[in-house]
C-alpha cells in the first residue's frame, strides 16, 4: 500500500493514516464488534477475536484501526494480510507472540495450505500462553465454513468470539459518503450521493476512491460536485 505518511511495521506493509476508528462509519447491528475491537487492541479482552464478512465490506480497514489504536497508546503490533502469502513465509509468525496485538488479514486465503494453517495452530497456542497478546483476525467467512483443512486449527479459532459484520444499507452509506466529502470540505448533496450509489460499485472503498478523485478535479475545476460535472469526470 502507497501511503503519504505511512506507519511501517515489520513487513513490507503500511497502515494507511486515514483508516481508523474515528473514520470508519458503522453499519447497523456493528456496535458491538466495534467496541470489543477497540478493547482487544487495548489488551482489555481476555479472548481473540474473528470477524467475517464479505470482500469490501470493510475488514481491512477495521484491522487497520485496531493495530493504529495499539499504536497510538504504545502498544506494539503487527499487521499481517495474508492475501500475500505467496510472497511471504509462515516463518514470520515465530516470536510474534512478543507483541501486544497480532491482527491477521484474510486468513482464509491460506485455508488449505498446510504449512500455513500449522503456524497458525501454534500461533494460537503460542498467544494463549502469553498475558498480554491479543490476536485478531479476519475472513471472508465463518471458521467452518472458510474451509481450513485442520480440525485442531478450526477449533482454536472458535475459543474466541466470532462475530459476523455487517453490510451498510445504501442509507448509510450515503451519510458515511456525505461525511467523507465534508471532512475534505465537499457539499455533497442526498442527490448527487445516491446518483454515486446507482452508478458506481456500491462498496465503501470504491465510492471513497471515486470521491477522493472527485474532490481532485474540483479543485482543479475549481468546480462543485454536481451529477453533470461528475458524468463529465467520470465520463458517466
Amino acid at each position: 500500500m502507497t501511503q503519504s505518511s505511512p506507519r511501517q511495521l515489520s513487513l513490507p506493509v503500511y497502515l494507511p493514516d486515514d483508516e481508523t476508528f474515528n473514520s470508519y462509519y458503522p453499519a447497523s447491528g456493528n456496535d458491538e464488534l466495534i467496541q470489543k475491537l477497540q478493547a482487544c487492541a487495548e489488551g482489555n479482552l481476555s479472548s481473540s477475536l474473528y470477524l467475517y464478512g464479505p470482500q469490501k465490506s470493510g475488514r481491512t480497514h477495521l484491522m487497520h484501526a485496531a493495530c493504529a489504536h495499539a499504536n497510538d497508546i504504545d502498544r506494539r503490533s503487527l499487521y499481517v494480510p495474508l492475501g500475500i502469502h505467496a510472497s511471504i513465509s509462515p516463518a514470520l509468525f515465530e516470536g510474534v507472540e512478543a507483541l501486544n496485538l497480532i491482527c491477521i488479514d484474510d486468513i482464509d486465503a491460506v485455508a488449505g495450505h498446510p504449512v500455513w494453517e500449522e503456524a497458525l495452530f501454534h500461533l494460537y497456542n503460542r498467544i494463549a500462553e502469553q498475558q498480554d497478546c491479543r490476536l485478531i483476525v479476519s475472513a471472508s467467512a465463518s471458521p467452518i465454513e472458510a474451509c481450513f483443512a485442520l480440525p485442531d486449527l478450526v477449533s482454536r479459532m472458535q475459543w474466541g468470539l466470532i462475530y459476523h459484520l455487517q453490510p451498510m444499507a445504501d442509507d448509510e452509506k450515503l451519510v458515511a459518503l456525505q461525511r467523507r466529502a465534508a471532512m475534505r470540505g465537499l457539499q455533497l448533496s442526498d442527490e448527487v450521493g445516491r446518483f454515486l450509489l446507482t452508478r458506481m460499485a456500491r462498496d465503501l472503498r470504491t465510492l471513497f476512491d471515486v470521491l477522493d478523485k472527485l474532490d481532485k478535479a474540483s479543485m482543479v475545476h475549481q468546480r462543485k460536485l454536481t451529477i453533470p460535472f461528475i458524468k463529465e469526470m467520470l465520463r458517466l
